[in-house]
């Protein structure tokens, strides 16, 4: 006689539940990240509209890409022609290093015309937004740019 053995035992395997809860916790973390970036850039838009309106600009030129900028190296006491240099930037390192350069100088006009001294220069290349935020809402009126370059 022929004995014959049922194993009714699963082995049950998790690892498509694990994947279904992994991918929930990243995509939590992708739209968290997507707001937080969201947050950041309607407050970086905020500062600059105030920062254009106290330098006598309209705030809507804030929101225009690349106008922005032209409006933002005017306020800055910079020659708008500089936004051109900008475009180095596709190329390496030398770009680079020139894009680097302009943002420092853009960031000390900046922080001229408004008044301020080296270590909001400082501010403004390290903590741009924060910084950009206190600028636009703060106290600090726009003096005038110093220098034109």
């Amino acid at each position: 006689m022929n004995t014959v053995y049922y194993n009714y035992s699963y082995d049950f395997d998790n690892s498509d539940a694990l994947a279904a809860v992994g991918l929930g916790a990243l995509g939590t973390m992708l739209i968290v990240y997507i707001l937080v970036i969201l947050v950041i850039a309607i407050l970086q838009i905020v500062a600059m509209w105030k920062i254009f309106t106290k330098a006598g600009e309209k705030g809507w030129k804030s929101i225009i890409p690349v106008y922005n900028l032209v409006i933002l190296f005017k306020v800055s006491g910079l020659s708008p022609w500089l936004v051109l240099l900008y475009l180095l930037g596709v190329i390496p390192f030398v770009g680079w290093i020139a894009c680097l350069i302009l943002n420092i100088v853009q960031a000390n006009g900046l922080a001229k015309s408004f008044g301020k001294d080296i270590g909001y220069t400082i501010g403004l290349i390290f903590l741009a937004p924060i910084f950009y935020l206190i600028l636009g809402l703060g106290k600090s009126e726009y003096v005038g740019s110093k220098t034109e370059v």
